[in-house]
């Protein structure tokens, strides 16, 4: 009788996998031309003023202290000072760049370099006056050579999805952007090893290996946009990181070129190679600060027939943390992603997005989506209804439902992913991107929420099978109070609880001041002494990373 509840609530059906994995619709995407997130979106905030807020380490508030060069941001990070030591370009560089890419590579436009200039949240905004297109690896040198030579700084660019300003100018930075170096330049469908240029657009390459009867291990809401490159530059994590891990595990090779204009040949193709340092890894996450990723090796993952996704309703985050242990012992080999949302989240999402409705008959406190993926139609579906059943016995689940057809599960995604776009359209928000220990993560969203009062809309979700929590305050505008009550205060509890400030979105400049509430003062040490020797003249993406006191004049 139970099992015939379920179904009557779920009609549980499946589904082949070219439809699921490739479902999200490129409506969701982050892209420009269809979200107008940046030339659509009129952001409610300002430029902030200096204030006296005080810093837990102290070289960095005596430099804080300084009088600041700002920029239009809306966060700490807007109390920046431009480095003295960088030129300022002049004709000649523009010359020289036209004879290494061409006129029309080389980008003076006003308009097109207010697009190059702002990240698609339309929070920050740099006055680059130059936006270079190369066509490959030996154009990237060539400029990098002769920008090094001229101390002029760049900041590498591929499909400015980023959430952190890590992929803007802060100041007048020259913008080296991929997105002509696009093309796949080799496929093993034996090992499904993928070599391709950074500037390859992620759902290309998704559709790419489709043909090919594989997936990459890699999936965003924002991969309509976001370049290979980019993702590799900043580690990206999304929906499938739980079954295929992270891009440190599935990223075989590089090639990069370093702030000098010399290549780095990395580009292997071996799943095992221990000879000496594996130095690929400092390029992974470093956010273009240590050299421009130019071309990718990527191991991909055959694709399985059997794809099924359900949508569930919980009481409280005690049986989310409940469901998700029993979901790795009894789905482990099929799991492949197990995202939740809160009750916030999900209203925000059907206030703020048409044609977006409650999957689930009545409203509840959180949601989860659970992804299946296998190869034995049958035995995955009878698991996963087994699993289900077995959670409503236990009062773990109060409703569900198992998409019935490809748009059924497009729906439900559509939830999850439409979340950011949701927040754009409610009007001054706040992101932050956290690491917790599961048992955590959803006390700092209630300790936030009573700290903030009315005052803001706090919510939290993200990928529960991670441990990685977005957490969201959406406020009626940007202001230095609620900004007061949200900083330090969510890095503070994030360091007490042994936590990391940025799970998969990076530092950029938002948070480059605050990496000492995640790593030790000798670990960050040691990360500038790389950076310095890498990048002496430190004209690889400014601002962003480590603290700025490091690099002051």
């Amino acid at each position: 009788m139970m099992m015939q509840k379920w179904r009557r609530s779920g009609d549980c059906i499946r589904f082949g996998c070219q439809s699921l994995i490739n479902l999200r619709s490129k409506e969701n995407s982050v892209s420009r031309s269809v979200s107008g997130f940046v030339n659509g979106y009129k952001s409610k905030g300002k430029i902030f003023e200096p204030n006296a807020r005080n810093h837990h380490n102290t070289e960095l508030g005596r430099n804080l202290g300084m009088m600041m060069q700002q920029y239009k941001c809306f966060g700490s990070a807007s109390q920046i000072q431009r480095n003295p030591l960088f030129a300022s370009l002049d004709s000649k560089d523009v010359s020289y760049f036209k004879e290494i890419l061409g006129d029309k590579n080389v980008v003076e436009d006003e308009e097109r370099l207010e697009t190059a200039n702002t990240d698609w949240m339309d929070k920050y905004k740099g006055s680059s006056k130059l936006l270079l297109l190369p066509k490959n690896t030996e154009e990237v040198s060539q400029i990098l050579k002769y920008c090094d030579s001229r101390r002029l700084a760049v900041v590498p660019q591929g499909g400015n999805t980023g959430l952190v300003g890590g992929s803007v100018p802060v100041f007048d930075e020259v913008i080296i952007n991929v997105g002509l170096m696009n093309k796949v330049l080799a496929f093993d469908e034996v090992s499904g090893v993928l070599v391709c240029e950074a500037g390859c657009i992620l759902e290309n390459l998704a559709t790419f290996l489709d043909t090919k009867g594989f997936i990459m291990p890699l999936d965003l809401g924002a991969k309509g946009s976001c370049h290979i490159g980019g993702n590799v530059s900043t580690n990206a994590g999304g929906l499938r990181l739980i079954r295929y891990g992270s891009l440190h595990g599935t990223v075989l090779g590089i090639e990069a070129v370093t702030a000098n204009g010399n290549v780095l040949d990395m580009l292997g193709k071996l799943r095992k190679d221990n000879t000496g340092y594996d130095l690929k890894h400092l390029f992974i996450g470093s956010e273009g600060s240590l050299g421009i990723v130019t071309k990718v090796s990527i191991l991909t993952q055959p694709k399985l027939s059997s794809v099924n996704l359900a949508f569930i309703a919980c009481k409280d985050y005690l049986s989310c943390q409940k469901i998700l242990v029993e979901a790795k012992r009894n789905l482990g080999e099929i799991l492949s992603a197990f995202e939740f949302l809160d009750n916030n989240s999900m209203d925000l999402v059907l206030n703020h997005l048409d044609g977006v409705r409650n999957p689930v008959s009545s409203s509840e406190n959180f949601y989860i989506l659970i992804e299946t993926t296998g190869s034995d139609e049958t035995s995955d579906r009878e698991k996963l209804e087994a699993f289900l059943l077995k959670s409503f016995e236990k009062g773990l689940v109060s409703d569900g439902v198992i998409a019935q057809d490809i748009n059924q599960a497009s729906s439900f995604w559509r939830i999850r992913e439409g979340i950011t776009e949701a927040l754009q359209k409610s009007g001054a928000f706040y992101k932050y991107d956290l690491s917790l220990p599961v048992e955590e993560i959803y006390n700092i969203v209630n300790d936030l929420r009573e700290r903030l009062g009315d005052l803001g809309n706090v919510m939290g979700y993200g990928h529960l099978g991670d441990g990685n929590l977005h957490l969201n305050i959406s406020t009626a505008e940007y202001s230095d109070k609620i900004l007061g009550l949200i900083e330090p205060y969510i890095y503070e509890w994030t360091s007490k609880h042994r936590g990391s400030i940025s799970a998969e979105h990076g530092l950029g400049v938002m948070k480059a001041n605050e990496i000492f509430y995640s790593k030790s003062p000798e670990t960050v040490n040691l990360m500038v002494s790389i950076k310095k020797m890498m990048d002496p003249k430190g004209i690889l993406n400014p601002y962003k990373v480590l603290p700025h006191s490091f690099f002051s004049p």
